[in-house]
């Protein structure tokens, strides 16, 4: 199991923790007391910094309760927070709701999730493999 390193740089920062032992995210916890307007978004400080081996990163995702109950995701979903960096976790949220929406120190706000990730190697070439798909398109391949 690959460890976290994990530096809290605001006091109000809470150590992630996975809410169950199935699951594949840990929570992102907010920082910072904010009110997002119905229809805006704002960059939410979680007071995290983290040390992420090299060939893994963090996916940030949305909650499902928030969405579902109140209209709440994450821009950039999944916000991807690679291996070399150590500054400060913030998340993206949009309030897609009707509402405005308070979150509070310590609130819940997204769920982050440790990948594994190969980089590529790339090779320009004058022609590409054929597929029965082909250049096919969005909605292409049907409903």
């Amino acid at each position: 199991m690959p460890i976290l390193k994990i530096k809290k740089l605001n006091p109000n920062a809470k150590i992630p923790q996975y809410q169950s032992s199935g699951a594949a995210g840990f929570d992102l916890c907010a920082a910072k007391e904010s009110v997002i307007p119905a229809g805006k978004w704002a960059l939410i400080p979680t007071g995290l910094a983290f040390s992420i081996k090299k060939h893994y990163e963090i996916q940030v995702r949305p909650r499902s309760g928030l969405a579902l109950n109140y209209g709440i995701t994450i821009l950039n979903t999944p916000g991807t927070i690679d291996s070399d960096y150590r500054g400060e976790i913030k998340v993206i949220v949009i309030n897609l709701g009707e509402e405005d929406f308070t979150i509070k120190v310590g609130d819940r706000i997204a769920q982050a999730v440790l990948c594994k990730v190969k980089q590529a190697k790339f090779k320009e070439v004058k022609k590409l493999d054929e597929t029965k798909r082909s250049q096919g398109g969005f909605g292409s391949t049907g409903k």
